[in-house]
């Protein structure tokens, strides 16, 4: 993994709360965990985009494939 400088600007205390949380941490690693934390928020979020389609009919609709409801009993009975 490469790295790059960054040189910033940002609240203070917020940056003594997270220094305080994570006291063994250094600056950087407090802005790899920050930035992680909003990647992983934002695909996350993507992702329950993406199943949102599935509330759009109700699981009990009868399709091509037959009825999700139905199915999902017989796998749970099993």
């Amino acid at each position: 993994m490469s790295r790059i400088r960054v040189s910033t600007t940002v609240d203070g205390d917020l940056l003594e709360e997270a220094r305080r949380l994570r006291s063994t941490a250094n600056d950087a690693t407090l802005l790899d965990e920050a930035l992680g934390a909003l990647v992983a928020r934002n695909r996350a979020g993507e992702i329950d985009a993406a199943y949102a389609a599935y509330d759009e009919f109700p699981v009990d609709a009868i399709d091509e494939w037959g009825n999700l409801a139905a199915f999902r009993a017989g796998a749970a009975a099993s």
